[in-house]
């Protein structure tokens, strides 16, 4: 509907992203999201970048409480007040929707999440 479009790398070893990177063009919350996935994904197990994934989409959706965990949340808790626009949970769950796919896949080759 909106038009962003992202593409995702995560180059594995093993278990462990050992890299991930992003390519695409959209609105601002797209791209800061993906931007702040990468940080958060980056060295992390399969298992811990897809708790990482559930706590996002509960951070966006509203099911988080934000004030109990914006210590751990770090940089991510800008994306706090996106719940109260349900047209922007899309764009800012995106590039987590395509690294979970990409997760899911376990294999080399790409992934949609049109």
């Amino acid at each position: 509907l909106c038009g962003d479009q992202l593409t995702v790398w995560l180059k594995m070893d093993g278990d462990t992203i050992a890299d991930v990177s992003f390519v695409g063009s959209g609105c601002a919350i797209s791209k800061a999201s993906a931007s702040l996935m990468t940080g958060e994904v980056k060295g992390k197990t399969r298992a811990e970048a897809e708790r990482a994934f559930a706590r996002f989409h509960d951070l966006v959706t509203g099911k988080l409480d934000v004030a109990a965990e914006r210590e751990s949340l770090g940089r991510l808790a800008a994306f706090s007040g996106v719940s109260r626009f349900p047209a922007r949970v899309k764009c800012a769950s995106l590039a987590w929707h395509t690294m979970k796919a990409a997760l899911a896949k376990k294999g080399a080759g790409p992934v949609s999440t049109e």
